[in-house]
């Protein structure tokens, strides 16, 4: 698997990274067997980046990883947990609440330290507290040796100039706006990560199954119009035989300026597939089709959070 660097922190991460989110049943039931398996194919394909939640499963991802992660050598693998986040309403950025989430993730996780941890979802919350209260509260824990880099993520692509116009952080995640269909996050906001030496990643390369040949979840927040668009580009694809999550991902893969890319299944033989997929030549000429059929809604996507900060 390809690396790269993240930012200053000295971390080579692959392309391409495993998200545990799947693992806290967040869109299906899973079986315990195929959390183990997912996780174990993951690290054999080189998926050494691991990326979960508290949030996601409510505690069952960070529980179900730390048991696949048994016998592991801490030194295989490079792990990114958050906080702030706990359920669909329930934020909690105090400096209380980030020591006692660091540690609870520890636990749950089986590990002495972390390497990432990042504030989740910050939109959904007045921004200010992020800057004044809860990373000057991650640096001290950074001081204490329980997490190596610290950072942020989310959706808007206005929270990024709000919070390092003011602060620094070692890394950033951006999901669902590195696609086929949105590049905003590229577009926008890489060139700024990019002069002030932050780490890079990017999670949701399918965007929520809108670029896989799945059925569209009713929760999908895209208007018709994109869902449409998607639609029309997979019978594209299909009609060349070929996947377009393949093309999604690879397309999301190419970046240059993008350490990683996160995606995440409880399914091993996805996982597999992705890996493969990593290593293969990208189709110019499919993708020049596909981004023609996206064109006319090309990076319309939904507000998320607080309306202020979209």
């Amino acid at each position: 698997m390809q690396t790269r660097r993240l930012g200053r922190t000295g971390l080579d991460l692959p392309i391409l990274s495993f998200g545990a989110s799947s693992l806290g049943q967040e869109f299906r039931s899973v079986t315990l067997e195929e959390a183990l398996r997912s996780v174990r194919v993951a690290l054999d394909c080189g998926l050494n980046f691991i990326d979960t939640s508290p949030f996601y499963g409510r505690g069952m991802s960070e529980v179900l990883l730390g048991i696949a992660l048994r016998g592991v050598p801490r030194d295989s693998y490079t792990l990114c947990t958050k906080l702030g986040r706990y359920d669909l309403g329930h934020f909690d950025f105090s400096a209380r609440r980030v020591a006692e989430s660091v540690d609870v993730s520890l636990h749950r996780l089986g590990a002495g330290h972390l390497d990432i941890i990042l504030c989740h979802d910050i939109e959904f919350v007045p921004m200010q507290q992020i800057v004044d209260e809860t990373l000057p509260a991650l640096r001290r824990i950074q001081q204490q040796g329980k997490v190596r880099f610290i950072g942020f993520s989310g959706y808007p692509q206005k929270i990024f100039r709000f919070i390092l116009d003011q602060t620094d952080v070692d890394c950033v995640l951006s999901y669902n706006q590195y696609t086929l269909q949105n590049t905003r996050f590229a577009d926008e906001t890489v060139p700024y990560l990019k002069d002030r030496g932050v780490g890079v990643m990017n999670a949701g390369p399918f965007s929520a199954r809108l670029l896989t040949n799945a059925p569209l979840p009713a929760w999908l927040k895209e208007p018709e119009a994109v869902k449409d668009a998607a639609r029309r580009a997979a019978a594209c694809c299909a009609a060349k035989g070929v996947d377009i999550a393949k093309l999604a991902l690879q397309f999301s893969l190419a970046h240059p300026d993008i350490a990683t890319t996160i995606a995440g299944s409880a399914n091993p033989e996805n996982i597999r597939n992705w890996a493969r997929w990593a290593a293969e030549p990208l189709d110019a000429e499919l993708l020049a089709e596909v981004q023609s059929i996206f064109a006319p809604v090309k990076n319309i996507g939904h507000v998320e959070g607080l309306p202020e900060n979209n």
